[in-house]
């Protein structure tokens, strides 16, 4: 287990130059921070990293009302595991002057398309995802697809506690996003916690002195 934020980040230095490409991927639970460490990650590093989220792979609303998942938004088939699986292929192959990537914008919890360039100079590239160590199908074609895997550990209260203003700061009331945590994000949380022992690290990360969540997660 690593709590050291500068490990870390030489780590993913060390991985940055690199002659070939690496994926560093970093898993863990809603909430949970892995976010945060990714960014942190990416902006130690510099110019030789880019960040690719899985949570661009959401599907769209419309197709989530269609097929009667809505209420369940954030399981593993409300997304496009198999794109996801695609476009880590191609990042991996390197074969292409830049690879366009889609971003997930929470404010209006739709994805959108083409929101990130990856381009072919680029050493590392870091994904982040709740979903990268699941040995199912289809997302089992994730994990060979990464060089290492992280995943971000916090406490469950505080875990919890930034998860539930995540809902509110994005327009949910507080009796409604302590609902959707307790109904639908923990359901997808218990998934990925027994992935955990498939990851190469284990991150723990630190909790803050102050007592609301960071600005993304």
């Amino acid at each position: 287990m690593i709590t050291e934020v500068e490990t870390l980040v030489a780590r993913a230095t060390e991985f940055a130059q690199r002659e070939r490409r690496t994926i560093l991927g970093i898993a863990g639970p809603p909430g949970g921070g892995k976010s945060t460490l990714a960014q942190a990650v990416v902006a130690a590093v510099g110019c030789a990293a880019v960040l690719v989220p899985m949570d661009g792979f959401h599907l769209a609303q419309a197709e989530l009302v269609r097929i009667g998942r809505r209420d369940r938004m954030g399981a593993t088939d409300t997304f496009d595991a198999l794109g996801y699986i695609a476009l880590l292929r191609r990042l991996r192959e390197r074969n292409e002057d830049v690879v366009y990537a889609p971003a997930f914008q929470r404010e209006i919890e739709e994805p959108i398309a083409g929101a990130i360039a990856v381009p072919r100079a680029k050493p590392l590239v870091v994904t982040e995802g709740n979903y990268l160590l699941v040995p199912d199908e289809p997302w089992a074609g994730v994990r060979p697809l990464l060089d290492e895997c992280w995943y971000a550990d916090l406490d469950e209260p505080t875990r919890l506690r930034w998860l539930i203003q995540r809902h509110v700061d994005h327009g949910k009331s507080p009796e409604a996003a302590h609902a959707w945590v307790h109904r639908s994000d923990q359901a997808n949380a218990a998934v990925v916690a027994a992935t955990r022992k498939r990851a190469d690290v284990v991150v723990r990360l630190p909790v803050p002195s102050r007592q609301e969540p960071p600005a993304a997660r």
